[in-house]
């Protein structure tokens, strides 16, 4: 009786174990299309400006991840600064206008081929109204002294993009004004009012060059001011092609350069995906629902001081967004893809929480691995009705499968400069079974990609070297080589005849994992 009662009680703590840890399935047939893949994940991605793409190292990463993640299209505030040597005038107060620098930028860009979504900002101090700047670098964020000088840039730099570019690439472009001003006095000295007045001499501008050029904003911090602008530009006959904004993962403010907010992952699960429904359900609702809607900024925190970029949570936070999001935006531009981003200054240390898929010495953080392997799905997306993968299959018919798990772990009243500073083992998430029905018999090469705690996660690493603040060049090499992205198991499988694949493994908290199957 009493060896009985012990099986029954052993019985039932298995249950409650499977219970409380439960086998998740992703069941795919081969044969069950859903459609084109869509690829808003990697159309565009962010930088901080557009000086530091005159650097060799900056264009060095940007052609590395241009080749590794597939983005097509750049974004970068500065343009117009005077560190690029856009804007000045005469002894009469005549304008001159000077492009060499912006060619050479421009020209790279063409040259690894991607293109620019051109942030026009922020003012030339010889057309500014006032001294207010922003960053280290000292953008400044004055209205012009003379808005009709102010067109006359804008029109002069469109009209010398169509002859050194060509009409027909110019078109592929997108021309987006100004940023953030609803952070006033912090991008923006002036009103919404005084905006929307910049915004008009600055789409009649570009406009007035060609018809067809695309132009846009208002480029706002936290989806804001978007029915007003639609409204605006309707009411006033004033020409727009799309609505731009901006989202980012935390409970606090918008504007922490120095990381001094005490950043907090919002615990919302629709935090940043949210934001980006509504924006689309508001131009829907709009006098102009055709619009396209760019989200020219996103990432889980707005702080360049936030451990969480270099965290591999980050890769799971991402794709968690980017899945939730799915058609909703036309681009989804991560901010940023290096941390040669110079807003605070200069950074004295390796791992310093910095927005970056790659640090000041290139190497990869675990967040470049979820746009790598992103860019690893094939273009033809497979039905599945698991919410944390894709499946997919090539032009040769090889399946790709990306998955994850996201799991929210910040404790309560900590913010994210005390939590994701330090070593954070992943506990274990139990099982996921992956079975694909009707895949084509023969030989296949399945290899596995990961990302997570301790794989492909350099910044671990660095915890483990003690966190030097300077990086010797084999510890460097050592971090790179420890995230290198190569496969983590290779296996040779011969699949018959009306059999099914089937494949169980074990997944962690904001683990990732990329499946790639090859036929031979």
């Amino acid at each position: 009786m009493q060896m009985r009662k012990e099986v029954f009680l052993w019985c039932a703590l298995q249950a409650i174990s499977l219970l409380t840890i439960a086998q998740r399935t992703i069941t795919v047939d081969y044969n069950k299309v859903s459609g084109k893949l869509n690829t808003t994940f990697n159309e565009c991605v962010g930088a901080g400006r557009a000086n530091e793409g005159l650097r060799a190292d900056w264009q060095q990463q940007l052609a590395y991840v241009r080749k590794q993640c597939g983005f097509r299209y750049i974004r970068m505030h500065g343009l117009l600064t005077d560190d690029m040597a856009v804007y000045t005038e005469d002894s009469k107060g005549n304008p001159v206008y000077n492009y060499m620098y912006v060619d050479a930028l421009f020209d790279y860009l063409q040259s690894i081929g991607m293109k620019p979504f051109v942030e026009l900002g922020f003012m030339p101090n010889a057309l500014a109204s006032g001294h207010q700047t922003i960053f280290w670098w000292r953008g400044n964020v004055t209205p012009p002294k003379d808005y009709d000088k102010w067109a006359g840039l804008i029109k002069s730099l469109v009209t010398h993009f169509t002859e050194r570019y060509g009409e027909e690439e110019v078109k592929t472009w997108y021309f987006e004004v100004w940023n953030e001003p609803n952070l006033s006095p912090g991008f923006w000295s002036s009103t919404q009012e005084e905006y929307f007045k910049l915004y008009k001499y600055t789409a009649e501008a570009v406009k007035a060059v060609n018809p067809a050029y695309r132009v846009g904003g208002p480029a706002t911090a936290g989806a804001a001011w978007e029915s007003e602008t639609i409204d605006y530009c309707a009411k006033n006959n004033v020409p727009i092609d799309f609505i731009s904004t901006h989202a980012y993962g935390v409970n606090q403010g918008f504007l922490d350069e120095y990381g001094n907010g005490g950043t907090v992952l919002s615990k919302d699960t629709m935090t940043v995906s949210g934001d980006v429904l509504q924006s689309r359900k508001e131009i829907n609702a709009s006098s102009k629902p055709n619009l396209e809607l760019h989200y020219t900024e996103w990432s889980s925190s707005y702080t360049p001081a936030d451990p969480l970029h270099d965290s591999y949570h980050e890769a799971a936070f991402i794709l968690e967004k980017l899945k939730q999001v799915g058609n909703h935006a036309n681009s989804m531009s991560y901010w940023t893809f290096t941390d040669i981003f110079e807003e605070p200054g200069p950074r004295f240390t390796p791992y310093h929480g910095g927005f970056g898929l790659l640090t000041i010495q290139g190497i990869a953080k675990p967040a470049f691995f979820a746009y790598q392997f992103l860019n690893k799905l094939g273009k033809t997306e497979l039905q599945n009705n698991d919410a944390r993968s894709w499946v997919t299959k090539n032009d040769r018919g090889d399946v790709q499968m990306l998955l994850w798990d996201f799991t929210y772990t910040l404790p309560d009243s900590t913010n994210n400069q005390n939590y994701y500073n330090k070593d954070l083992p992943a506990k274990p998430k139990g099982k996921v079974k992956i079975s694909l029905s009707h895949l084509p018999a023969g030989n296949y090469t399945m290899e596995i990609y990961k990302c997570g705690y301790r794989e492909n996660d350099s910044y671990t690493s660095y915890v483990d070297m003690g966190r030097p603040g300077r990086l010797n060049r084999q510890q460097v090499e050592k971090l790179k080589s420890q995230s290198s992205g190569k496969p983590s198991a290779i296996y040779q499988i011969t699949i018959k005849a009306n059999t099914a694949l089937s494949k169980v493994i074990d997944i962690r908290e904001n683990d990732v994992v990329m499946i790639n199957l090859v036929k031979r």
